[in-house]
């Protein structure tokens, strides 16, 4: 009798012991990367390199699933569903953040629906122009624009997301008028607008614009940044041409809430690595975005703080009548 009560006790022990087991054999599937934004954007491209680096850190396949619609909304919408098994990853960029939540675009959003893994860049907007449009400077746009507001077309994505806000920012700083025509689903629709001759420009951040400005296609007119961009040094800043704007996007991987901690601890883990590899930080250096890392234990702080601040410069410029929400 009492060798059968030890037996019973082992299988007991066993079977609590399983779960840890479990996660001790992670990623026994591939991992789904969620990017909310079309394929070709600075964020995909990001997205892509870091986790084709992360996956031989990792131990085992990843891969990038494009979902486009709602401003992220619903790519986003997607990982929040998804079971906390650590499979599905988000990649959160400034209107998932901050965009989605203002608006409300998605009803059922909270931050606590995600458990934020690390930050990866911080993308100073910027304002580009089509290389052979005329514009040699910041002054010279502005100026045409006040000579003739309907002349001169410039894209951005989402209008009331992050590159509309800075534009509207930029108008209300300036005191000129564009032609704003919007292009939902990231950068590759902007790109296709300058080309085509839809647009004379864009706002955007210069690293979604990378392949462009290296062609000689486009060129950065202004960024709104507090420092030179260590890969377009050349492009001057705004706020040295009277216009002081600072704004832009970022990147942020997170999980589903609930994620057992060991296995974000890998997540992280594999992504540091290939944040930190000399391969991505080579790769970046050459598309204008500026990495910058934030784990675990700082980057949900950050994003709330950075919410909030948001959130009340746009409640004032709808007070002021400049935004709609």
């Amino acid at each position: 009798m009492k060798r059968i009560l030890v037996t019973a006790a082992s299988l007991a022990c066993a079977l609590l012991a399983m779960p840890l087991a479990a996660h001790a054999q992670y990623p026994e599937r591939d991992i789904r990367v969620v990017v909310p934004w079309g394929a070709g954007g600075g964020t995909d491209a990001i997205a892509r390199k870091l986790t084709q680096i992360a996956e031989d850190e990792i131990g085992g396949t990843m891969y990038v699933e494009n979902i486009e619609g709602g401003v992220s909304a619903t790519g986003i919408s997607q990982v929040m569903r998804a079971p906390t098994d650590g499979y599905t990853i988000g990649v959160l960029t400034y209107d998932s953040v901050v965009t989605i939540p203002w608006q409300g675009l998605l009803p059922s959003y909270d931050l606590e629906n995600l458990k934020l893994v690390a930050r990866v860049t911080s993308e100073p907007d910027a304002l580009v122009i089509d290389a052979d449009a005329g514009y040699d400077t910041l002054e010279q746009l502005l100026a045409a624009a006040k000579e003739d507001p309907e002349g001169v077309r410039v894209a951005v994505q989402n209008l009331g997301g992050r590159t509309h806000l800075a534009l509207l920012q930029l108008q209300q700083l300036s005191d000129t008028q564009f032609q704003v025509i919007s292009y939902p689903g990231g950068a590759g629709p902007q790109k296709e607008a300058i080309l085509s001759g839809e647009a004379v420009g864009a706002v955007t951040s210069l690293g979604d614009f990378a392949n462009l400005l290296q062609d000689g296609t486009v060129k950065g007119l202004a960024e709104f940044s507090s420092a030179p961009n260590p890969t377009y040094p050349d492009v001057p800043l705004a706020k040295d041409h009277g216009v002081d704007l600072e704004i832009g996007s970022f990147i942020v991987l997170a999980v589903p809430a609930g994620t057992p901690d060991d296995i974000v601890a890998q997540i992280e883990s594999a992504y540091q690595a290939a944040y930190e590899s000399q391969e991505f930080q080579d790769w970046v250096s050459n598309v204008g975005v500026t990495p910058s890392w934030l784990g675990t234990s700082e980057v949900t702080q950050w994003a709330e703080e950075t919410q909030q601040t948001l959130f009340e410069e746009m409640d004032a410029l709808v007070e002021q009548g400049i935004l709609t929400k």
